[in-house]
């Protein structure tokens, strides 16, 4: 239930709201990106714009395709705009359904079979751990420079080894109609079932584990993508279509005039590195294989935090004459004076704020040519106070840049409220509504 602007309330399940609920986890469910908004936002959304079968929606920041999934559930035809390779491809994944869910989960098997009998001649199992000396068995590993790009610690020696072995045997037996279904869910399981990575605030990791299922957790995933693939074996499949690209650009990749509504959530301006979160699979499964690689991906960001800023990055000239914007970049420099605090990371704090909301109104500017007349978008944006707790009223901020821009600003509703524990404050996500009139 959509919360507007007038009610102030915080919504009663505030903890809840933003979970996935049991009866959306079809095809959500293959991959979600853990920064992920439920679908029942989005269902919520295209209800309220009236959209149907003969409209296209956007999402320009569309992360592993909540967007695009739950338009395609409901006969709407979609697009997406990503960055992150790996995030494009698994919404890709997400989104093609045209697939014989027979032979993927018939050539699973046998994949399985081939990297079981791989591992018992090495003497290791995959339902029982290993017990014996780790130092004795021939262990696959990443290279020195993979190894490098992911957290320390992320994924433990013998299930690194046997996702190894497994992506082995599914490159030599490939058949091309389910390969990229099969390497979606190594990597849901990689992250969320066998690595040590453990998701709060920020990625990080837990516990180790010394041994996991690997083979058994994959065809788990694979019995769930065939499940829901035969669920919508007769159903119309409405056409979905990703762009790997820069938000920012959106008019570099999509047709003019070609969009009816945006429901996205871009990322806030904070100091979460995002390239983080999915660092592990898109190292393993071969998207990132260099820092030169992360850099350049890191470049087609929208620049919300420090790590992916650079000296030519020219994007704050957008709102160089947004005195609100000026002003909070001013005062998060005279704080960081006045605390001293001199680390080179503090010292962009000024800069990246500007960079973001610079970046917002570059996005917004090129979209308005690929936008038919009426358009209707939806923002999911969280207030912050990650740069030396100076306040930012992001949904309040990008909707002067938008009225600014040409777009009629509808209203802002409240999605939920989450506390912000360097501040001990109850900070708003919102929903900033938008119109473009043409």
């Amino acid at each position: 239930m959509l919360k507007h602007s007038e009610d102030t309330t915080v919504p009663k399940d505030n903890s809840n709201i933003n979970k996935i609920d049991e009866q959306d986890r079809a095809f959500h469910d293959w991959y979600r990106f853990v920064l992920s908004y439920p679908p029942h936002l989005v269902r919520d959304y295209i209800e309220d714009f009236g959209l149907n079968a003969e409209s296209v929606i956007l999402d320009p920041f569309c992360g592993t395709g909540t967007t695009l999934v739950e338009s395609k559930l409901r006969g709407i035809p979609s697009l997406g705009t990503e960055a992150n390779p790996f995030a494009h491809f698994a919404t890709c994944v997400k989104t093609d359904w045209d697939v014989d869910p027979d032979l993927l989960y018939r050539h699973s098997c046998e994949i399985a079979e081939f990297a079981l009998d791989i591992l018992r001649q090495q003497g290791i199992g995959d339902s029982v751990p290993f017990e014996g000396n780790i130092a004795d068995l021939p262990l696959r590993q990443l290279s020195p420079e993979q190894h490098k790009l992911i957290l320390t610690g992320s994924i433990s020696p013998i299930p690194l080894h046997k996702v190894l072995v497994l992506l082995d045997c599914l490159e030599k037996y490939r058949i091309e109609q389910v390969y990229r279904h099969q390497l979606l869910a190594i990597a849901n399981i990689l992250v969320f079932a066998v690595s040590n990575l453990r998701f709060g605030p920020e990625v990080g990791v837990g516990k180790p584990k010394v041994d996991t299922p690997v083979i058994s957790a994959w065809l788990a995933k694979i019995d769930e993508m065939v499940e829901d693939l035969r669920q919508v074996k007769n159903q119309n499949d409405a056409p979905a279509h990703v762009y790997l690209a820069d938000a920012r650009c959106p008019d570099r990749v999509l047709p003019p005039q070609s969009v009816d509504a945006v429901i996205t959530s871009p990322p806030y301006p904070n100091e979460k590195d995002y390239t983080r979160t999915t660092r592990l699979e898109s190292v393993v499964l071969g998207f990132i294989k260099t820092k030169a690689d992360l850099q350049a991906f890191k470049k087609g960001l929208i620049r919300s935090n420090t790590r992916n800023v650079y000296k030519t990055d020219d994007d704050d000239q957008w709102i160089q004459n947004h005195p609100a914007i000026q002003g909070i970049a001013a005062e998060i420099e005279r704080r960081r004076i006045e605390l001293g605090k001199t680390s080179g990371f503090e010292r962009r704090y000024s800069r990246v704020t500007k960079l973001y909301f610079g970046g917002m109104a570059r996005h917004l500017a090129a979209l308005r040519s690929r936008l038919r007349p009426n358009a209707q978008l939806a923002y999911v944006v969280g207030d912050q106070a990650s740069y030396l707790r100076v306040m930012i009223r992001t949904g309040q901020l990008l909707a002067d840049i938008a009225q600014a821009l040409g777009y009629e600003v509808v209203r802002t509703d409240l999605f939920r409220t989450r506390f912000a524990s360097a501040t001990k404050e109850q900070l708003r996500e919102e929903v900033v509504i938008l119109r473009w009139k043409g």
